[in-house]
């Protein structure tokens, strides 16, 4: 197979095409421009003289060479795309009403008919015309995206390949698809019953236990149901959901009401709806002069794009297990310094010992900060926020929780021999990265949102709940 043909021959959407949904397209400016700059250079090197010429970096630095060399690359990485939409379906094999067919849509977009470059600061997608004039592109090439994030800087140890199913893999539109569109079928009760032992494991104790009472009570009385041909999942009722609160007691887990079982088991539901299928993250490599070939990373705590690499599975369950207990960490952590410092306040101290109950009123009873100024003796909406401000102690908690993951995940690393302590600043920087992007697409975004939500919100997310789990012991 001539490698070299991926510089010139562009995978796009076919709709006419109803088995596969795709076809191979020749561009024949790619192909022209990357014959005469190929000419006498070896494999190695090709995808490094291409990068060059779209960032700009080459003395001829010609918008419209800019845009074509741009063009190349776009062919280059429309196959990584197109391997990874079909990766997600496999992924979700019997558990979906979708096929990658639905994916292609979100990040196969480009059609390599026009030529983008990106603005100065490398942030603007811009369309050329055949007079190297340019405008701001109306339309966003998802492959032009997966080239302005590919940090050049990084090009001798990861591939462009990994680097394009990487950021497939994290493309917030496709995400949202997969998680609302590809479960949307299933109801909670259904997702608590097919619940998986690796989706447990990113569950608190408490959840778990509360899993456990469902399977024991609901799982059980579903069983007879569908005997009796009952196919649809049905709410628990009254007395089974009465019947788990006995079963919950007699587990030391505490909870007062049906109401509250019942919302805590639409929470894990939610959970199970948001589980992280994207937390697998694709191995690096590095291309190895002597061979001629890239060969895998041995710097990172996974070392194959087998999901079934009991290496891999051992950091997934790491990550997983260990979320939930780093954000009580950090919760807890944040709170206690924010009162130490409203204790060292002249202004402040009296209402040190108010902040809690202030959190409660938040968070347990969704009241403003208006509504809870009287409540706690204070003077006005300006000062519940100025001692309270939810969210600045959510910044706070986010940036903990980063550090500590990051820590945890570096050690955990170091300890299997797969990074050096301290690890390189590079890829330290996109540890980092991907580590606030699964962390605000697991916990924080939904936590803002919550705060922004105004009169009306809903204060039931991993965060709201985390800190209520901290908090409610120091009430009594």
């Amino acid at each position: 197979m001539n490698t070299s043909s991926r510089y010139w021959k562009i995978w796009r959407i076919n709709p006419a095409a109803e088995r596969l949904g795709y076809k191979q397209v020749l561009v024949t400016a790619a192909r022209e421009f990357a014959n005469k700059k190929f000419s006498g250079v070896e494999t190695g090197d090709k995808q490094n003289i291409l990068l060059s010429y779209f960032n700009g970096e080459e003395n001829d630095t010609e918008t419209i060479k800019r845009a074509i060399a741009g063009l190349c690359l776009r062919c280059y990485v429309s196959e990584p795309i197109l391997k990874e939409c079909k990766k997600l379906d496999s992924l979700f094999s019997g558990e979906k009403q979708f096929t990658y067919r639905d994916l292609l849509p979100f990040v196969l977009n480009d059609d390599g008919q026009k030529l983008v470059v990106l603005d100065g600061d490398g942030k603007t997608q811009l369309t050329v015309d055949e007079n190297s004039q340019v405008k701001v592109s109306r339309y966003k090439y998802f492959s032009v995206t997966v080239l302005q994030s590919f940090n050049a800087d990084l090009q001798s140890r990861m591939s462009l390949d990994n680097w394009a199913y990487l950021q497939t893999k994290q493309n917030s539109e496709l995400k949202k698809f997969l998680s609302e569109f590809g479960f949307q079928h299933l109801s909670d009760w259904a997702l608590l019953n097919r619940i998986r032992k690796k989706q447990l494991q990113c569950l608190s104790e408490q959840e778990r236990y509360i899993v456990e009472a469902f399977h024991a009570v609901y799982r059980r009385d579903r069983q007879q149901q569908q005997n009796k041909g009952n196919k649809r999942c049905p709410d628990p009722n009254s007395a089974q959901l009465q019947e788990m609160l006995i079963y919950l007691q007699q587990k030391q887990i505490l909870i007062n009401t049906p109401v509250e079982l019942m919302k805590k088991l639409k929470q894990i539901g939610l959970q199970l709806r948001r589980y992280d299928i994207w937390s697998s993250r694709e191995s690096l490599d590095i291309y190895d002069a002597g061979s001629g070939t890239y060969i895998t990373r041995r710097d990172l705590p996974y070392a194959s794009l087998d999901e079934s690499d009991l290496e891999q599975q051992e950091f997934l369950q790491f990550l997983h297990q260990h979320l939930q207990t780093i954000l009580t960490q950090a919760i807890e952590q944040v709170i206690e310094a924010n009162i130490q410092k409203l204790q060292k306040s002249t202004r402040y101290s009296p209402f040190a010992h108010k902040y809690i109950q202030g959190l409660y009123f938040y968070y347990s009873e969704a009241m403003s900060l208006k509504e809870i100024a009287p409540k706690l003796g204070m003077s006005s909406w300006d000062q519940t926020r100025r001692i309270l401000n939810p969210g600045e102690l959510l910044s706070k908690v986010r940036a903990k929780t980063v550090e500590q993951m990051l820590d945890s995940i570096l050690k955990k690393a170091a300890q299997k021999g797969l990074t050096e302590i301290p690890p390189e600043a590079n890829y330290l920087l996109a540890l980092t990265q991907q580590i606030e992007s699964y962390l605000d697409e697991e916990i924080f975004q939904q936590a803002a949102g919550e705060i922004r939500a105004g009169k009306n919100r809903k204060l039931s997310g991993l965060y709201a709940n985390q800190l209520l789990a901290y908090i409610q012991p120091l009430l009594t």
